[in-house]
């Protein structure tokens, strides 16, 4: 508890420039664990998605009613859903057209799902570069924490007769606090984006393959 105590008075007695950097590093380092919790929660949920969808899309031998389930379904499709349902209409309306090439029909529906496919890539991706960008940028905030604080501990020792130790030492780990916080931010901020960008960068090969796959199953039926 002691310990608590003195770095609670450390941050409390430091100049307002290091509390400053403080303040600024505490609030990066809350807001990317909101953003780590939710892109957590996320990203497992699009996997479970995948994996449910796979498993109905390759269970059936016509489209078509899974089509008017998606569709008619009152939950907003995401992730693969989305992208079977916009390859799917579209591939649908412009087969109905007359004197329409087959490999038109297939070049919109691949269209459409390419589209669908980067508004998903858009919205994986959402906040993996706030988190990069604290996991970067805090140890560097948190130095120049601790070089001010260092300054000021040494720009104090000017006004005295006889300097030592324990007159620079308070002021040192004040600054030292900054530093802190600054690979405290940055190392969960780090880490987070490390996983997700993998996470990410593996649902996003997922959707590309089954892009690869429906497509050539609307190749099948379009020359049939």
């Amino acid at each position: 508890m002691s310990t608590d105590h003195s770095i609670i008075d450390l941050i409390l007695n430091a100049s307002l420039v290091v509390q400053l950097v403080m303040l600024i590093l505490i609030t990066a380092s809350v807001i990317s664990w909101t953003m780590i919790i939710k892109k957590r929660i996320i990203l497992k949920q699009a996997k479970n998605d995948a994996e449910d969808f796979e498993d109905q899309f390759w269970s059936v031998e016509d489209l078509s009613p899974l089509y008017t389930n998606i569709s008619s379904s009152h939950h907003q499709p995401s992730g693969m859903e989305k992208i079977f349902e916009a390859g799917f209409k579209e591939f649908v309306r412009l087969n109905k057209q007359e004197k329409i090439d087959a490999e038109a029909v297939l070049d919109g529906a691949q269209r459409s799902m390419r589209i669908a496919m980067n508004k998903e890539m858009d919205y994986l991706e959402t906040n993996l570069s706030f988190l990069a960008t604290v996991g970067s940028t805090s140890p560097y905030v948190g130095l120049f924490g601790t070089v001010w604080g260092i300054m000021n501990s040494f720009r104090a020792l000017g006004t005295v007769q006889q300097a030592t130790i324990a007159m620079v030492a308070p002021g040192i780990s004040e600054a030292l606090v900054a530093t802190a916080m600054g690979l405290f931010a940055a190392i969960p901020a780090v880490v987070a984006y490390n996983r997700y960008s993998y996470d990410v960068e593996r649902l996003i090969n997922r959707y590309d393959n089954f892009m690869e796959e429906f497509s050539s199953i609307l190749h099948r039926h379009a020359h049939s």
